[in-house]
């Protein structure tokens, strides 16, 4: 079975919190991280002045910010299979 290899391309900040991520199939994904900002690492985005600060790594080619989080690019191009999971794995997060 082949493992598709997903790398960001570019992204465009369309408003709080969300992005429109194209990838290297040419596919793209309009992601709204909001409901996923939460805990030690994803947290401190909720100051969009910290978020709107996301970067292409130019080594792993995903999205990347200045505090350290970031996302599996895979996970970001599979976003609507993914965004559930993380939403309630994000609220156990702020529980502990």
């Amino acid at each position: 079975m082949e493992h598709k290899i997903y790398r960001v391309k570019s992204f465009r900040i369309i408003g709080d919190y969300k992005l429109v991520v194209k990838f290297n199939d040419n596919s793209s994904q309009t992601i709204d991280f909001k409901p996923i900002l939460k805990g030690g690492l994803f947290e401190p985005l909720l100051e969009l002045s910290l978020f709107n600060q996301v970067q292409i790594d130019p080594e792993v080619q995903t999205l990347v910010w200045s505090n350290g989080a970031d996302f599996d690019p895979a996970t970001l191009h599979d976003w609507p299979q993914h965004v559930e999971e993380l939403s309630e794995r994000a609220q156990k997060w702020t529980a502990q």
